[in-house]
């Protein structure tokens, strides 16, 4: 199973950003998704997560800027990030809990990397 994270770029302060996770791979089923980011020095922390029937968690100071979705016919899931801070520069990583055979799996996407500056 692979996960492709895409999107990610360079936008000034205030701009938008749409990132996209797309898995493929051996998969029965994906539970949930999830988008993580992480800056030099610092953990991975969560972003939000999304259940494969659309229960949403945001992590609260995010809730507001940050939309996540998925569509599970291209077992794909989105972040719509808006009113962006230099403070949300980092690497974004997806996550997907997913079936595959009799097993669930942790899966992680490489990273896109989003650099909000002037």
């Amino acid at each position: 199973v692979q996960l492709q994270a895409s999107g990610g770029g360079l936008v000034r302060p205030g701009g938008s950003l749409r990132l996209s996770c797309a898995a493929s791979g051996s998969i029965v089923s994906i539970n949930d998704m999830s988008w993580y980011r992480q800056t030099p020095g610092k953990e991975r922390e969560l972003v939000a997560r999304i259940s494969r029937g659309g229960t949403i968690n945001y992590v609260n100071s995010e809730k507001g800027r940050f939309t996540i979705s998925r569509d599970n016919a291209k077992n794909t899931v989105y972040l719509q990030v808006n009113s962006l801070k230099p403070e949300d520069t980092a690497v974004y990583y997806c996550n997907a809990l997913v079936t595959t055979g009799s097993r669930i799996i942790a899966y992680w996407g490489r990273g896109t990397l989003v650099t909000v500056s002037s």
